[in-house]
């Protein structure tokens, strides 16, 4: 749970941003190609999650997809 907490707060949310934007830029730009389109869809995600402020490997943690619930808790 405090995985999940750590995701859901500032630092955890900005630096799933960052990874995000950095996998996008790594994929599109350095690797190119098939490998490099699924790099860039992996940093999508990322980003969006960061952004939706929703963890996705939280559930499997017996954690709350949403990252505002998983504060409250």
């Amino acid at each position: 749970m405090a995985f999940a907490k750590f995701m859901a707060g500032p630092i955890g949310r900005g630096v799933r941003i960052i990874v995000g934007v950095i996998l996008v830029l790594v994929g599109l730009l350095g690797v190119g190609d098939v490998g490099g389109i699924v790099l860039a869809a992996v940093g999508v995600v990322v980003l969006l999650a960061g952004a939706l402020n929703v963890c996705l490997i939280s559930p499997i943690l017996g954690a709350p997809f949403s990252g505002k619930k998983a504060l409250e808790s």
